[in-house]
């Protein structure tokens, strides 16, 4: 075994998450890891939601951008909603794409007047947050840039929380050698000491437990969560990947198998998991029945490229 490099560990990320976010989807009607194997077996594509098609934006924005702009994001988000509204969007979305364009403010003012001035706090910046992570993963401002892309979307402290959790979680992934012992308690204390909200900071504590105590995934998705509310579901995407660090497909099948908002767990659990074993750990027929693939992976590599051109 050998340690991937650079543009397999982007690959990895990225169509890692859109595969979780396809195979958690497939699981809400095979909720069985053997008649879920079966399906994608019998299927002709593995197919995505909202989860995919916003990262797919972040990821489109930040390559033609080259940096993060909260109007260009916002814009290809909107965009890429219109040309398909179908993949399973939230209100949230639509609502403020319609705020931007009827009263003529800003994505992060329209995401602030949802929920009665709170904004959201859904997994929804989390779940899309695999491009930034990939792209920034040795950057000292990754927490800044994620809740920047965030807010966007998700104007709530624990929501632009948990992105940022997500994508330092993502950026670990790709900075960890995979040939050397995996150390989990490592990893969770950074993302502790890294979560600035008490609500994130006292799941993961949780978490650390469970993972010490050897709890097993049932017990753990309970305790942890699976719901669209952040902190009570990335906790859960987390603990799949440190409990099962060296399989990509172990990993998913938990995230993906006990409940819950599957799709988004799968996608976040996914990208952690490819972007630390690489493009070669996903299953060959996973990436094959991928829907939109090419797509996805010419981002994937032209986001490495910026990064090695940028450290030359």
């Amino acid at each position: 075994m050998t340690e991937p490099n650079l543009e397999a560990k982007y690959l990895g990320g990225m169509v890692g998450s859109a595969i979780g976010d396809a195979m958690g989807q497939l699981a809400f009607h095979y909720p069985d890891r053997d008649k879920l194997t079966a399906a994608v077996e019998r299927v002709a594509e593995l197919s995505y939601t909202d989860d995919t098609a916003m990262a797919i934006g972040l990821a489109t924005s930040l390559v033609n951008k080259g940096h993060l702009e909260g109007r260009d994001l916002g814009d290809t988000f909107r965009l890429n909603f219109e040309k398909e509204p179908w993949r399973g969007y939230a209100a949230g979305p639509p609502t403020i794409f319609s705020l931007v364009r009827s009263k003529g403010i800003t994505y992060a003012e329209a995401a602030q007047k949802l929920f009665g001035g709170s904004g959201s706090f859904g997994n929804g910046a989390a779940m899309r947050i695999a491009p930034l992570g990939l792209l920034f993963h040795d950057s000292e401002k990754i927490y800044e840039l994620a809740c920047a892309s965030a807010e966007v979307t998700h104007a709530h402290p624990i929501g632009k929380d948990g992105a940022a959790v997500q994508a330092l979680a993502v950026a670990q992934a790709v900075k960890l050698d995979s040939t050397e012992e995996f150390l989990p308690s490592g990893v969770v204390r950074s993302l502790i000491d890294f979560a600035r909200t008490g609500e994130i900071r006292a799941k993961l504590e949780l978490l650390k437990e469970l993972l010490h105590e050897d709890v097993p995934p049932t017990i753990a998705a309970k305790q942890l969560g699976q719901s669209v509310a952040v902190q009570e579901s990335l906790p859960f995407a987390i603990y799949s990947f440190l409990r099962y660090p060296s399989s990509y497909e172990d990993c998913l099948y938990c995230a993906i198998m006990h409940g819950g908002d599957r799709d988004t767990l799968g996608a976040m659990a996914g990208a952690m998991s490819g972007a630390y074993l690489g493009f070669e750990a996903i299953p060959l027929l996973w990436r094959e029945k991928l829907e939109n693939r090419e797509k996805i992976e010419k981002l994937a590599l032209e986001l490495a490229r910026k990064t090695l051109s940028e450290t030359v």
